[in-house]
């Protein structure tokens, strides 16, 4: 039998990136605008385009990518586990479902009683969340301002961007926004109506902010006061991506030593937990949360399949194996000591923690600075008008570091003159 990989579906077929990409405009829904390349295979931090040119990625499929493209490891696994069993209902367990309902609860040090539920997705991830907090008894959200938690409704009711939320209104529930980071507005907001706070740890969407030491500690606080649950939805800064397996674990964010880490009611994952398969999580702590949804009251088919599992189980191993937690934060600090150091007028500030960043610019021109960056070879992502976000597999080396600083300089003077060509 011949097989065929993905990389030569583009010679076979005689279609580069334009005939894919009027093919694409004839056959998948615009809700994405065109896409930028037509991409055909990866290995590690670099993909190819269906002409052939090779790009460094450091945008990782949007955090989620964390070994990079086609690592052996994860490859083999997924492999493996497809020749013996790729998806069975939930009428059924596997050893793999269970095994890393078992790795999570100990990764994120959750006490006695924890559960997990599976499924395909963040956005799947915070809408159980959502139904867990309804089980409360109580209807009331509180989130913040500049808040992304996915696009379905209930999601969309606590992601904040008026530009996705306006369309589709009126969405469900009743959620309060509140300024992110301002302690005193939070708690301010939550009362015994509130069934919970859900907060990002560090707001990706919103251009990677991070909140002031003792934010977390102080919404912990807060729930406990009015008797409500702390969701922290760690989407895309979980599994290793911050310098830590979770970001609400940051020394720098979760406030004094007594409070570390902070102890979160909910955990939503997905993004990196999965290595690039499709795969979500909530993670409920202790016996109250993790019994508030009984037989019946939720569900999902692919969620928890065992092909997703391993994959998530080989995923883990290889982060544990090569130390990757530890090395996004060294390659993080140097990637953002190496922006810095480049002086560039434009770079305003560099923020975030260990491998999600943003570079702040001076002027709106992130999409153009993205697509000089591009043509360069460099995926990033223009995440706000003035900031380009920086979200690479957890395998980064110094070297590929290297070779972003090397053209960063001349996209910010493309991004700064077409700019001022066009005032």
């Amino acid at each position: 039998m011949t097989t065929h990989t993905h990389a030569d579906t583009h010679t076979r077929s005689g279609a580069g990136q334009a005939a894919w990409s009027r093919r694409y405009a004839g056959a998948v829904m615009n809700t994405f605008g065109p896409p930028q390349r037509v991409l055909v295979r990866g290995e590690g931090a670099y993909v190819w385009d269906a002409d052939g040119a090779r790009y460094l990625d450091l945008l990782a499929g949007i955090a989620v990518n964390a070994l990079g493209h086609a690592h052996p490891a994860l490859v083999d696994a997924v492999s493996r586990q497809l020749a013996t069993l790729g998806h069975v209902s939930n009428f059924f367990t596997t050893p793999a479902q269970v095994t890393l309902a078992e790795r999570l609860i100990g990764l994120l040090g959750a006490p006695a009683g924890s559960r997990v539920f599976f499924c395909n997705s963040g956005t799947e991830a915070v809408e159980a969340a959502v139904k867990v907090s309804r089980r409360t008894g109580r209807t009331r959200l509180v989130a913040a301002e500049g808040a992304f938690h996915c696009r379905t409704m209930g999601a969309l009711a606590l992601t904040h961007k008026p530009a996705y939320r306006e369309p589709f209104a009126p969405l469900p529930g009743e959620v309060v926004h509140v300024p992110f980071g301002d302690a005193d507005a939070l708690s301010a907001a939550v009362d015994a109506s509130v069934a919970a706070i859900v907060l990002e740890p560090v707001q990706g969407e919103a251009g990677v902010r991070v909140p002031p030491a003792g934010y977390l500690a102080a919404a912990r606080a807060a729930a406990d006061a009015a008797g409500a649950l702390l969701v922290l939805d760690e989407v895309q800064s979980g599994m290793g991506r911050t310098g830590a397996w979770f970001a609400h674990q940051l020394p720098a964010l979760s406030g004094p030593p007594e409070e570390s880490p902070v102890r979160p009611d909910l955990v939503t994952l997905a993004k990196g937990l999965g290595g690039g398969v499709p795969i979500g999580a909530l993670v409920a702590f202790g016996e109250g949360p993790a019994t508030l949804l009984g037989p019946g009251q939720h569900g999902t088919t692919f969620g928890g399949n065992p092909l997703a599992a391993t994959a998530a189980l080989a995923t883990l191993d290889v982060i544990e194996r090569e130390g990757l937690v530890e090395r996004a934060a060294s390659t993080g600090a140097l990637l953002r000591g190496g922006v810095l150091a480049l002086g560039h007028p434009l770079v305003s500030e560099i923020r975030g923690e260990g491998l999600l960043l943003a570079i702040e610019l001076a002027r709106p021109v992130a999409a153009r600075a993205a697509a000089a960056l591009l043509d360069a070879g460099v995926i990033v992502n223009a995440v706000t008008p003035s900031a380009l976000r920086l979200a690479p597999p957890l395998v980064l080396t110094a070297e590929q570091v290297a070779e972003l600083l090397a053209v960063l300089p001349a996209a910010l003077d493309t991004a700064a003159v077409s700019a001022e060509a066009e005032e």
